[in-house]
């Protein structure tokens, strides 16, 4: 695991626009309720993630793989001084690959019923596979990543981890909204130029949101503060350039949402990490 731990320090330090990101800390980290948007990836390099209501553990030398889910609680513990993953998310359509295996013709919330995660063992392929993924995202055009990642699924699929092929679900409205939400972060977006922009009313909107559980607030809500805890865990940024990166006016009120929400402050979450 030392040469992809170097490997991976080694690469966010010299490159910004990576097909990864790197998570480190030198004391526990306890996140509750993280939105997982797009089905995410995650190899354990150091240290062990816990997960869920159940405690599930992945060791150091495992690799967990989240479906999109709208919260999970993690707890990430560092062994021989540190934490630290690599995270690799992926687009619906890099699972496309998969459409043709006959046990998968079944629809999504079919297969996977509420199937969160996988785990898996980081074997001789796939530390390999890492390291070249690792590589080439440090050189490649960022339109490349993805025949990246597709491959990287194949592997895990020929690794003997069918689940792979069946662990994301079918994106929901919830998702569209997110990833509008996303795109124009600093948009103070409205029901009804949200509905607007899925060509449909903003009472049909709320409508299917409430069948899937949530609603336009909670939605906008997650999105940004997501982004915050990402920015939080890769960057050096101050607290207020990242409430602003995702759209806050006031750095307490980012404070306040991102405690109710992940049951930490930011500036609790940063002293976990080892900033250099």
């Amino acid at each position: 695991m030392k040469n992809l731990i170097d490997l991976a320090k080694k690469t966010t330090k010299t490159t910004s626009n990576l097909a990864f990101s790197v998570y480190s800390s030198i004391s526990e980290q306890h996140i509750n309720n993280v939105p997982v948007i797009n089905p995410l990836l995650i190899f354990i390099l150091s240290g062990y993630k816990q997960l869920g209501k159940d405690k599930v553990v992945c060791p150091t030398g495992s690799f967990v793989f989240l479906s999109n889910c709208p919260n999970i609680d993690m707890r990430n513990i560092p062994s021989n001084e540190e934490y630290l993953a690599i995270l690799i998310d992926f687009d619906y359509s890099d699972f496309n690959q998969f459409n043709d295996i006959p046990n998968n013709r079944e629809p999504n919330d079919k297969r996977n019923n509420n199937k969160k995660y996988f785990q898996g063992e980081i074997n001789e392929l796939l530390s390999t596979a890492l390291t070249q993924f690792i590589e080439f995202s440090a050189v490649a055009p960022t339109a490349a990543f993805q025949f990246r990642k597709q491959e990287l699924l194949q592997l895990i699929y020929l690794s003997g981890y069918e689940q792979v092929a069946t662990i994301a679900r079918a994106p929901g409205l919830s998702h569209q909204v997110s990833e509008l939400v996303l795109q124009h972060i600093e948009e103070d977006w409205s029901g009804e130029l949200l509905a607007e922009q899925l060509c449909m009313s903003e009472s049909t909107l709320r409508r299917k949101l409430k069948a899937e559980n949530t609603s336009i607030q909670a939605i906008k809500n997650s999105t940004k503060l997501s982004l915050g805890l990402h920015l939080l865990q890769t960057t050096q940024t101050s607290i207020g350039q990242v409430a602003q990166s995702c759209g806050y006016k006031s750095q307490s009120r980012f404070t306040d949402q991102f405690k109710q929400l992940f049951s930490m402050t930011p500036r609790e979450l940063r002293k976990t990490r080892r900033l250099e």
